[in-house]
């Protein structure tokens, strides 16, 4: 997550793709009533809670910068144990934590710790076969309404049987 005025990080958090999909989320705000979190782990994360998830972070002050790699089964696997190992991150640590377990993956040792996720997001941005997309949208700045909007979404669509 990036802000719109300053270009500097906000939050980091990774998406992993292994035997589930999740979100290791370190130090993050994200919480739905339909998304189990254990330390800093979001589970089940479906199509429709990626976009809650995309859409909770994007306001009139931040961006959200997608950043996909494709990666080897094995490299998801882990990346998948590292993240349900690393514990509950302690605020301001998200670009440090998501560095750390990237350097233990075979094929991330290159990654360089920092606490900026501006700079963790750079140096992914060089890395062979990125693709990068930005996602914006201007609601309210306030995060906590849009987690809370976005829960409720989910929410519905859950009851509507979607």
């Amino acid at each position: 997550m990036i802000n719109n005025r300053s270009g500097s990080g906000a939050h980091t958090s990774l998406m992993i793709n292994a035997r589930e999909r999740i979100i290791f989320d370190p130090a993050g705000s994200f919480r739905a009533d339909l998304v189990p979190e254990r330390n800093d782990v979001l589970y089940g994360i479906t199509p429709g809670v990626e976009q809650a998830y995309r859409k909770s972070h994007a306001r009139s002050t931040h961006h959200v910068v997608v950043q996909q790699i494709e990666v080897t089964p094995e490299q998801a696997e882990t990346a998948y144990q590292l993240a349900k190992q690393m514990g509950p991150v302690p605020g301001a640590f998200c670009a440090s934590a998501t560095s750390q377990l990237l350097q233990q993956v075979p094929g991330f040792e290159g990654v360089k710790s920092g606490f900026q996720p501006a700079s963790l997001s750079a140096q992914f941005e060089q890395m062979p076969g990125v693709k990068t997309e930005r996602y914006y949208e201007n609601d309210d700045a306030d995060l906590q309404k849009g987690l809370a909007e976005n829960n409720a979404k989910l929410n519905a669509q859950a009851a509507a049987g979607g």
